[in-house]
């Protein structure tokens, strides 16, 4: 069996810069064990990332989200912490200038893996975006989202995107629906 690891868009600007969110924060330790245990189970590891140029605002995404980042060469575009330590150089690496990446599709149905997991941000955007085409290009493939490995900056969203993920016959592992209930004061 030919199993991947996408490791979605985890960079600085989405942790701690320009839109990071406290989620993410707390997603680089589930995200570097599962990238360890992926390795150790003899998986291949992608990681996206998500790329604009200093004309960023020019774009339509730019119109509609005027907050520049990951901008291709800044620190904000690098991957972020331990996970940016865990990526080797025989890691494959997708740079991706919209929400999903028809690179990263070609390149899943041209590989034809048994199984691909996804982990990473932003579940109610990239992250949905890369698993829908994952299905696509591999539509009798097993394909996974770790929901402890992935967060939205809106719990709602999380769970909106978890669920239409789950209808379109994506296995979703380790959710707790309401986890964000068990941290908060009574």
């Amino acid at each position: 069996m030919r199993n991947i690891l996408l490791v979605i868009d985890y960079q600085q600007d989405f942790v701690d810069g320009a839109l990071g969110f406290p989620q993410s924060v707390r997603l680089e330790d589930p995200i570097a064990q599962k990238i360890l245990e992926c390795r150790s189970n003899g998986y291949e590891i992608l990681f996206t990332y998500d790329t604009h140029t200093a004309e960023y605002l020019n774009t339509q995404e730019g119109r509609n989200l005027p907050v520049v980042h990951c901008i291709k060469g800044t620190a904000g575009w690098e991957l972020y912490g331990k996970v940016a330590q865990l990526r080797r150089d025989t890691d494959i690496c997708i740079e991706k200038i919209a929400f999903g990446s028809m690179e990263l599709a070609e390149f899943l149905s041209a590989n034809q893996y048994d199984r691909v997991e996804l982990v990473g941000v932003v579940s109610n955007i990239c992250l949905i975006s890369d698993a829908v085409l994952a299905k696509a290009a591999l539509p009798e493939a097993e394909i996974i989202v770790d929901a402890s490995c992935v967060a939205s900056n809106e719990d709602r969203l999380n769970e909106a995107a978890l669920d239409v993920m789950e209808s379109m016959q994506i296995r979703i592992i380790n959710r707790v629906k309401g986890w964000q209930n068990f941290n908060s004061p009574s």
